[in-house]
Parts: structure tokens; sequence; C-alpha cells
């Protein structure tokens, strides 16, 4: 080695030490703020579990709510609530989603300015506050044109709108983990791009799309500011019976139970989130046994 290139050496050898650190610190950094938000965590679902475990019987799910008792109420209109406002959710998002993340993914000319529009908005639409879609469906389909005011079609039509860019996105990838040969190979055993689609792609992609399904629904059911919106009543006795029904979900009777001054109500809050909690724990362990029991490695 040259005596021109000693420095030269040197410099490398102190930038590589220097970013070495750096990166180190960083990870310490991350490392740290994962501890934090851990204990918090814990803390919280310890403070769930304490308080509401006590409550978590059978009258919880079979009894309605009620002003006078609640050390005997339950939650079982906000229960089935939920389970309607979540299929009407799954029945509309579901197949829109599959069906515009289809034709994105294996029709849409991505050099078409439209197309890119679409995907565009669709990615941005992903990020916008949940708020946001209980004004729209609020201001459309309670009110405005539609009015068909605040019953249980109205929750799903908010919900659906909330996790159909999610569901697109997720659908979206999952075909995407498909391997280009199993396309060009039925198309070239003379199937048409249809069938190639239905047959050989939207099969091989269906764990993919379960498990996002679910995640997005997940999101879906615990959502509570665009209930709020669209008028989920937050005191509510009887189990919807249709779509046209008035109804109140989980967490709408978390937020109505909350402030309220006695133990007794607060006592009945706590059991309700973890109820709440299992099912979404219940939807996440389908999700996870649905991608490991169907999942294949190209």
């Amino acid at each position: 080695m040259t005596t021109a290139t000693l420095p030269r050496a040197n410099m490398l050898t102190r930038t590589r030490n220097r970013d070495g650190i750096t990166s180190a610190v960083f990870a310490a950094v991350l490392w740290l703020c994962l501890a934090l938000i851990c204990v918090f965590l814990f803390f919280i679902l310890a403070v769930i579990v304490q308080k509401g475990l006590a409550r978590l019987d059978a009258n919880l799910v079979t009894r309605q709510p009620s002003k006078i008792r609640p050390e005997t109420a339950g939650v079982q209109s906000a229960l089935f609530g939920t389970l309607w406002v979540g299929g009407i959710t799954a029945l509309i998002a579901l197949p829109l989603g599959v069906a515009a993340a289809v034709y994105l993914e294996e029709y849409a000319n991505p050099a078409k300015w439209w197309n890119r529009a679409i995907e565009l908005n669709i990615q941005n639409l992903a990020a916008v506050p949940a708020v946001i879609y209980g004004i729209l469906t609020l201001g459309f389909v309670v009110r405005g044109p539609v009015s068909i005011g605040a019953v249980v079609m109205a929750g799903g039509i908010a919900l659906a709108l909330l996790i159909l860019p999610v569901i697109i996105i997720t659908t979206r990838e999952a075909l995407r983990s498909v391997p280009r040969e199993i396309r060009d190979g039925s198309l070239a055993l003379g199937a048409t791009m249809w069938q190639t689609t239905w047959r050989q792609v939207l099969p091989a992609a269906v764990p993919g799309i379960a498990t996002g399904t679910i995640l997005a629904m997940s999101r879906a059911i615990g959502e509570a500011a665009p209930l709020i919106l669209v008028g989920a009543t937050t005191f509510v006795t009887f189990n919807p019976d249709g779509v046209l029904s008035k109804y109140t979900t989980l967490p709408v009777q978390i937020y109505n139970l909350v402030p309220q001054d006695r133990d007794a109500f607060r006592d009945l809050a706590y059991a309700a989130i973890l109820l709440l909690i299992v099912v979404l724990l219940a939807m996440n362990a389908v999700a996870i046994w649905l991608r490991n029991r169907y999942q294949r490695r190209w």
C-alpha cells in the first residue's frame, strides 16, 4: 500500500466504525421503544383482566344492558349488533375488494393514466382516518340521497368503506405472490385469461386473501368512531332483527359504559373490553391458522 492510499484507508475505516456505532445506537433506541410499548400494553391488559374477569360470565352474553341493575346486566344486544354489522361488512367489502384487486393486478394496463390514478387513490384511502368514512356514510347513506337512517346497513357500509382499501392491497399482494410461471403455463395450454385467474391464480392466493380479509375485519369490529357518527345507538336493549333495525356494537357500548359513575358499570365495561379482545384474538388466530395451513412455498 502506498503512502497516498493510507489516509484514504484510515478515512474509510473511521467511516465504517462511525456507521457501525450509529446503527447500534439506532437499534438500541428501537428496542427500547419496543420494550416501553410492551410494558404499557401488558399493564393495560393486566388492568383489563383484573377488573373484567369477574364479570366475564354467562350473564354478559345472555342478558341485555340495564341502567338499573348493572351488576347482572350484559351486552347481548351489542354482541349481536357486532355480528350483524360484521357480517354485512364482509358481504360488501370482500367481493368488491377481491374483484377490484383481480382487475388491477391481472387485467388493468399500468400504462393507462386512469389505472395509475386508481392505484394511487387506493393507497391514499388506506391511510384515511376512520372518522372520515363515518362522515361520508352519514352524508350519503344515513341522510342525503339514500336516507336509510341509522340502521345496521349503514354501519356495515361505513365499515366496508373503511376496510375496502386494505382488502384490495392485501389481495393484490397475495396475487403477486403466485409465480408468473403458473399463469404462463395455463395460458400456454389454451386456457383463457379468466379461466387462468379463476382456476389457478385465485386458489393459490386464497391463504393470503383470507389472512388479509380477517385482519381487516378485526380492525372493523374494533372501530367505534364511524359507527357513532352514523348513529349507532349507545343504549339498546334488544337484538337487531334485520339490516334496517336499530343496533349498537361492542365498541360503542364500551364507549357508553366507561364514563358512568358507578363502579358496576365500569366493571361491565372492562368485561365487555375483555370479550372484544377474545373475539379479536380468535379472529387473528384463525387468520394465522389459515396462513400456515394453506400457504404454499414456491
